[in-house]
């Protein structure tokens, strides 16, 4: 039996997009040239029946291409393009400046959270792992969660008591009916 694909086709290409995008209206001007990069991919990475959903273009390249606005997009990009499959994964290789430090700082932010992510993992399998060496310490375990979870429902029902003291101090709505039904009431 043949074996399924799984080849990674790797390519970059400086991709013109002034010649496509010149030719709509300047409230298109983006919207085009990010299709012009998807079709231009369908055609060389050879997608089949070139369906351009098959394209995911990055963040941060729909980023380069958006940051100037919808007016103005860029004249030509180089990208990077993967093909798994069928898939086309697409990054740009030159990011503008700002760009670059969104990305770097995010990065950042998510390897710091994957970090803090693993510690916790860590310590969790700690205390999963440690087992009390004797008997009395695992009763004295059982006993001090028992005496915190008796201290909780305690205040629970301190703060209970503290709300409706002052709930009985406030001072009680003064309902009044309308006048025509206080006179309907009365003619009754």
């Amino acid at each position: 039996m043949a074996e399924a694909k799984t080849e990674k086709i790797e390519r970059e290409y400086i991709i013109p997009l002034r010649k496509r995008w010149m030719i709509v209206p300047r409230y298109r001007r983006t919207n085009k040239a990010v299709r012009s990069v998807k079709e231009f991919l369908a055609r060389h990475m050879k997608i089949r029946d070139r369906d351009l959903d098959k394209i995911r273009l990055d963040r941060y390249l729909n980023e380069t291409l958006w940051h100037r606005g919808i007016k103005n997009p860029p004249a030509k990009i180089k990208v990077r393009a993967i093909k798994e499959g069928e898939i086309v994964r697409v990054t740009a290789v030159n990011l503008p400046s700002n760009i670059k430090f969104k990305k770097l700082r995010e990065e950042r932010i998510i390897g710091s959270s994957k970090k803090v992510a693993e510690k916790r993992k860590e310590e969790k399998k700690a205390e999963e792992t440690e087992m009390p060496k004797t008997e009395q310490e695992g009763e004295k375990k059982e006993e001090e969660q028992k005496e915190k979870k008796a201290s909780i429902v305690e205040a629970g029902r301190e703060m209970e008591k503290a709300a409706a003291k002052q709930m009985k101090h406030q001072p009680k709505p003064d309902i009044k009916k309308p006048k025509h039904q206080v006179r309907m009431a009365l003619e009754k």
